[in-house]
């Protein structure tokens, strides 16, 4: 795959064309990737503040990335400003990238990332509703202390709460960035001032006519009887709170996300039985950093969730491994899909 800095102002808010779903080389097969939002710790449930965060749980990835080399796993670390700035995720990732058993990757959460020229709100915190000059300035100044303090060049990219905006494509090809991984396909954001991906495809896809940069959306399948008309049913059944655990009960339609932040074991093997039936060629895993600490985030809040999370992890990789899903990384991919 080659890079380069021209690419049309493409609106990756837009589903791409049919035209622009990307094909990997012959022998790539399905792979799996696992990504991290590598992000300080705050209260999912208030306001945003500029510096009112901690960083507590950096220590914990020590443990998980043990955990992540004896299952044969590179994680990929989305990681924001506070963690871009913390001596010990240098430490810890930084060590882990250089003999290659992790890969190192831009995530900006625009609301603790310098300049603070905007006033801080839910609104704002998706970095696609702020002016794109700001948006730019904020990026690369994350990307180069990525750069100077972890020694790469990240080569993927995610927007904090998946907030692309109308500029992003060339912002990121402009910086060298060969995939975007912020597209939450079959989800919609738009309540909340976000983006809105309930239409957007589960496949990779090039974005522009350009090929020069890859999306790589988060796995997430429908699943029932209904599945085939998911992207119609789905978003009408999510207006009413009830209707999509009825219609998850009934077998008829259900929405599965590859991730253990919410997602039972059992469901997300059906999600995985979907994805590699459909012919998925990359399957995008992923989860918040915080989690690895009880009580940091909504999905664990005690050590025994926690160790359960961990059980999740190994459960669905090794369901990969025996389904014939190999782990991948972003340099794999880089080299493998076909411009």
């Amino acid at each position: 795959m080659q890079r380069g800095t021209r690419i049309a102002d493409h609106d990756m808010l837009v589903p791409p064309a049919s035209g622009q779903k990307a094909a990997f080389s012959k022998g790539f097969g399905q792979r799996a990737l696992l990504t991290v939002d590598t992000e300080e710790e705050f209260d999912w449930s208030g306001d945003f503040h500029a510096f009112d965060y901690d960083l507590g749980h950096i220590r914990r990835l020590a443990k998980f990335q043990e955990f992540c080399e004896n299952i044969g796993v590179v994680p990929v670390y989305l990681m924001d400003w506070p963690v871009a700035n913390s001596k010990l995720a240098v430490e810890i990732i930084g060590d882990a990238a250089r003999r290659e058993k992790a890969e190192i990757g831009i995530q900006l959460h625009p609301w603790v990332n310098p300049p603070h020229r905007e006033e801080v709100s839910a609104f704002t915190s998706y970095a696609g509703n702020l002016p794109p000059d700001l948006v730019r300035e904020k990026f690369l100044r994350l990307r180069d202390v990525i750069a100077q303090n972890f020694g790469c060049m990240p080569q993927i990219y995610r927007a904090g709460r998946y907030g692309l905006g109308r500029h992003s494509a060339r912002m990121l090809a402009e910086a060298g960035i060969a995939v975007d991984s912020s597209v939450r396909s079959l989800y919609d954001y738009s309540k909340g001032h976000g983006p809105d991906y309930s239409a957007h495809p589960v496949w990779p896809y090039w974005v522009g006519e350009e090929r020069r940069l890859l999306e790589l959306p988060l796995t997430t399948v429908y699943w029932g009887m209904l599945r085939q008309l998911g992207q119609i049913l789905f978003p009408v059944a999510d207006r009413f709170p009830r209707l999509p655990g009825l219609l998850s009960r009934l077998g008829l339609l259900e929405r599965i996300a590859l991730t253990p932040e919410g997602v039972s074991l059992p469901d997300a093997l059906r999600g995985i039985d979907i994805a590699i039936d459909d012919g998925l060629p990359v399957l995008v895993l992923s989860f918040h950093s915080p989690s690895l600490v009880p009580g940091n985030t909504p999905y664990v809040n005690s050590e025994e969730e926690l160790d359960g999370f961990y059980d999740w992890l190994r459960g669905a990789f090794a369901y990969l491994q025996m389904r014939g899903v190999r782990p991948t990384t972003v340099a794999e991919i880089v080299d493998a899909v076909v411009v």
